[in-house]
């Protein structure tokens, strides 16, 4: 983990980002003191799988129905 100064960030930031993406964090320091810490932002998110809730949800005759007029009157404003 490398150590730099705030003036130094400001002027470095594009390779400063790149070295972080490479898997490198960097302290951004003032007056020597650290006070903030760059690196990579990983990707955790997992995409939406199709089907994935196959066999899980079900729909009777009932969702069919027409709605109430108050609920009709509620979505149609």
């Amino acid at each position: 983990m490398s150590q730099i100064s705030i003036r130094e960030a400001e002027v470095q930031l594009s390779s400063l980002i790149e070295r972080a993406c490479q898997g490198e964090e960097i302290l951004i320091a003032e007056a020597g003191v650290p006070v903030a810490r760059l690196s990579a932002v990983t990707q955790s998110r997992v995409g939406r799988r199709f089907g994935a809730l196959a066999g899980r949800a079900r729909v009777d005759e009932r969702f069919f129905d027409p709605l109430p007029k108050s609920e009709l009157q509620a979505w149609e404003g």
